[in-house]
């Protein structure tokens, strides 16, 4: 058990520096956007997805009803539940409260860490694989929070932009293996430009029109090239 959870943190160590500075961008963004340090940190003790917790930022910032915030992450956390049904064919002896727990700790990069394991993922291996990232994300959110509070706005802003950094980061490999990718991307973002500049639109606030455009992205590429005519296409 204790070696099984020693393999974990050696697996999570790269991860969880890694969420280090990625969070840092999001402490300084929380920060800049109105919230204290205590509920930036709070968040991200709370809640393990970048994504998320910046599309929820934005609908926190412009005072946006509950019911956008849910849609919101719904919308964006999706795939964790997909992940979390993926990795079950991995997962060793592993009783329902260790499930609900580990399930907490799924993200883009643990899971993958988790499914490329060649023998059963039992709750020691996980829970070692998910506590640094888990720390790594919860101290560079704070970092982050501080660092924005006694750095020039100049500064703590383009520090800001470090998370949208990611965003590219994680996109671009993907758009590159799968071109329906990138285009669902570019579809994404025309619609949020038509969406934030046409007049006619104006009643749609920040957070549904990242919905409306995530979902009618998806939408016209599974309509257009669905997975199954791409994965033919290339083999």
């Amino acid at each position: 058990m204790v070696n099984a959870y020693r393999d974990g943190l050696k697996k999570g160590l790269p991860i969880g520096l890694g969420y280090l500075s990625v969070s840092f961008g999001f402490g300084v963004s929380a920060v800049n956007g109105g919230l204290k340090a205590l509920w930036a940190l709070l968040i991200s003790m709370t809640n393990l997805t970048s994504a998320g917790q910046v599309a929820g930022l934005a609908v926190l910032a412009a005072h946006g009803p509950l019911i956008e915030m849910i849609l919101t992450q719904l919308v964006i956390n999706l795939r964790y539940a997909l992940m979390g049904v993926a990795l079950t064919q991995k997962l060793g002896r592993f009783p329902l409260p260790h499930r609900l727990l580990a399930a907490f700790g799924i993200t883009d990069e643990i899971f993958a860490v988790a499914a490329a394991e060649r023998k059963p993922v039992t709750p020691s291996f996980f829970y070692g694989l998910m506590t640094l990232p888990y720390l790594g994300w919860a101290l560079g959110t704070l970092l982050g929070a501080l660092a924005g509070d006694v750095l020039p706005a100049s500064v703590s802003g383009a520090l800001g932009l470090a998370i949208y950094a990611m965003f590219v980061a994680i996109v671009v490999p993907a758009a590159r293996e799968d071109g329906g990718v990138g285009w669902a991307a570019l579809i994404a973002c025309g619609l949020s430009c038509l969406f934030r500049y046409l007049p006619l639109f104006s009643f749609l606030s920040s957070g549904f029109s990242v919905i409306v455009s995530a979902v009618v992205a998806a939408a016209v590429m599974a309509l257009v090239r669905p997975v199954g005519e791409r994965e033919g296409a290339s083999s």
